[in-house]
């Protein structure tokens, strides 16, 4: 085995073995990737080599001596296929040895969480944890376990029942799936401003990726009145997870609680095309000194919709 740079002839091959990957997602894509105005990030990603054939990637960047990943998006490190563990072994030592021809002395590596895999499959954080790294971030999000036999909305709290259902005998109230992202993103700006923080991604960039990955992000939004009052803008990751990127509110009409009704209707459209978790995002109190500190009010916000706890966990490893 050995790891090559990659480099633009490998781009369709790159993205061909992340769509049949057991673990990888949209931001492992060279698609994903793509949206990047050019010079914003130099990435350095690698490819794993067995008989001139992929058996895995390594999206990234050095930074010094210093291998990260993700750099510019929200989950990297290694994408296999379903492997056996001596084959995970192989992986992580093969990467240790180019790290020391190549004068790497630390890698940083944030996984996407483990119901994100197709087969749950932890060898490779196992060999990873055999062979040195170790845990150095845990970030917590939380994520709803879909069943195409189960009525869905009878997981949610009763509140939340009777929130939905109300808004179903509202005939001023339609939930669309379409690309107004002109009309989510100003409300998106300002709820974001509540906290003194921006959405990760501006307008043009939203669009850019829906121009790039038009069958992995969908919009839904929410109107009363034909007024614009809520909206998800979700990231079809992979064929196993939909990721709620944003969520947004317009708080005047937060009594008619138009983000339950979102909720529902996101996680409704995940379990009938396939799905098998709707991840929610992430609940850490950003004001706080330590990044680990968790946001209780989020995390109870998200466990009324029957939301469990994943992890973001990030290995690393000094040379």
């Amino acid at each position: 085995m050995k790891i090559i740079k990659y480099s633009e002839e490998w781009k369709e091959r790159w993205d061909k073995f992340v769509e049949e990957s057991n673990n990888g997602t949209l931001f492992h894509l060279q698609k994903f990737f793509d949206y990047h105005a050019k010079g914003k990030f130099s990435f350095d990603h690698l490819i794993f080599l067995e008989n001139e054939q992929i058996i895995a990637l390594l999206p990234g960047a050095i930074k010094g001596n210093k291998f990260e990943s993700p750099i510019g998006a929200s989950y990297g490190s290694i994408v296999t296929k379903d492997i056996k563990f001596e084959k995970a072994l192989e992986i992580v030592s093969t990467l240790l040895d180019y790290a020391k021809v190549n004068e790497i002395s630390e890698f940083e590596l944030t996984a996407a969480p483990v119901v994100y895999e197709d087969k749950p499959n932890q060898n490779l954080d196992f060999a990873m944890l055999w062979l040195g790294f170790k845990y150095s971030l845990h970030y917590i999000s939380s994520a709803i376990k879909l069943n195409k036999d189960e009525d869905i909305i009878s997981r949610f709290q009763p509140t939340v029942r009777r929130n939905i259902r109300k808004t179903f005998r509202d005939s001023d109230i339609r939930v669309e799936i379409n690309e107004r992202y002109d009309q989510f993103y100003p409300i998106l700006l300002d709820n974001k401003a509540r906290h003194n923080v921006k959405p990760t991604h501006s307008l043009e960039e939203l669009m850019r990726l829906k121009e790039l990955l038009p069958n992995h992000l969908k919009l839904f939004m929410l109107y009363y009145k034909d007024k614009p009052i809520a909206g998800s803008s979700m990231f079809f990751v992979n064929k196993t997870c939909a990721l709620c990127f944003y969520n947004m509110l317009d708080y005047e009409y937060e009594h008619l609680k138009p983000i339950h009704r979102i909720m529902y209707e996101v996680v409704k459209y995940s379990t009938d095309n396939g799905y098998s978790y709707v991840d929610i995002g992430v609940s850490q109190d950003t004001k706080a000194e330590n990044p680990m500190t968790p946001s209780m009010g989020l995390i109870d916000f998200k466990e009324k919709f029957d939301a469990k706890t994943v992890m973001r966990n990030t290995l690393s490893i000094k040379l």
